[in-house]
């Protein structure tokens, strides 16, 4: 497990998400543990290393 800091793309807060650094690929939704809006999560991973991260608010 890989833990990752960021800003919230709806309340700006910092919060951190566990990702798991063994699927190279990625694609889901978690919500914010501040506000607890729904947020975009893909991480790339390779040979278990960060290589990008992106977040997208999904709008309501």
């Amino acid at each position: 497990m890989y833990e990752h800091f960021f800003q919230c793309p709806y309340c700006w807060e910092q919060i951190s998400m566990l990702l798991d650094s063994s699927i190279p690929l990625q694609t889901y939704v978690e919500d914010c543990e501040v506000c607890c809006n729904p947020i975009e999560v893909t991480p790339r991973f390779e040979a278990s290393q960060l290589i990008g991260f992106e977040i997208r608010d999904i709008g309501q």
